[in-house]
């Protein structure tokens, strides 16, 4: 479905992505983790080209990314749904005029798009507030159409960077909600760069560990975060045993009490 080979990008003397491999296959959920400015946000943006890498190979279906001119590669971002940190809405348009947008600009009939975009929606939940603009909008319902957005094309692959960094951490979990009923219905690969533990634990298939712009560790959640065989994947380890102690000695407070 998507394999990265031998991927490599630097910025002057700063190198963000070095030898980065990957391959996910059709319908797995695979999440990137790893400390920040290790290059996750970096590679992502790479696959559809948002950032132009300076050397090695994408393809998404079989289709090399990394080759195709202009035309080819806004044929093959129909297929690859992306959700940005930020929400990136128009602020004079509804949600449904918001999820619509691309689909019209793309030559998809008014009717047909409107459709679409109700759809898409209803699959985030927010099918009642087709007619609300932003500003009339939580910051999760902003990402929620966002995620719409992305899902009105059906896409095959869906791209996912940080969708919760920009949120307050009450508005954190609405999001999660939805990314996780995706992940279980399977409709496309996807692959999520996130700090998430939780939805990590829960919801990959793969977890993918990234430090200084290159893979560390691979697995299985349990595998990963219960027996790592990287430095970063024991950090993990050690994060989750403290909030697994934090946690219990919360509960322990409430029973007492």
């Amino acid at each position: 479905m998507l394999t990265i080979e031998n991927l490599y990008k630097s910025f002057g003397k700063l190198v963000a992505v070095n030898d980065f491999n990957l391959h996910v296959k059709e319908g797995e959920t695979a999440v990137l983790m790893g400390p920040s400015g290790c290059g996750k946000s970096t590679m992502i943006r790479m696959i559809n080209r948002l950032i132009e890498p300076d050397s090695g190979t994408i393809c998404v279906s079989g289709t090399e990314v990394t080759k195709l001119d202009l035309e080819g590669l806004r044929r093959v971002r129909k297929r690859i749904g992306f959700v940005f940190q930020q929400f990136n809405l128009v602020g004079r348009l509804t949600a449904v005029e918001n999820v619509m947008l691309g689909l019209v600009m793309d030559g998809i009939p008014r009717d047909a798009a409107y459709d679409k975009a109700m759809k898409a929606l209803e699959k985030v939940g927010l099918e009642k507030r087709a007619q609300h603009k932003s500003a009339e909008m939580s910051g999760g319902q902003q990402q929620r159409v966002g995620i719409a957005r992305a899902l009105a094309f059906e896409p095959d692959l869906m791209l996912w960077d940080e969708p919760t960094a920009s949120l307050d951490p009450i508005l954190v979990r609405e999001v999660l909600v939805i990314m996780e009923d995706l992940a279980k219905y399977r409709a496309s690969s996807m692959l999520v760069v996130t700090h998430e533990i939780s939805f990590a634990i829960h919801v990959a298939d793969r977890i993918v560990l990234m430090d200084k712009g290159s893979i560390v560790e691979e697995g299985m959640p349990e595998d990963v975060f219960g027996h790592p065989a990287s430095h970063i994947g024991q950090q993990y380890k050690e994060l989750i045993e403290y909030q697994q102690i934090t946690n219990a000695r919360t509960l322990n407070s409430k029973n007492i009490a």
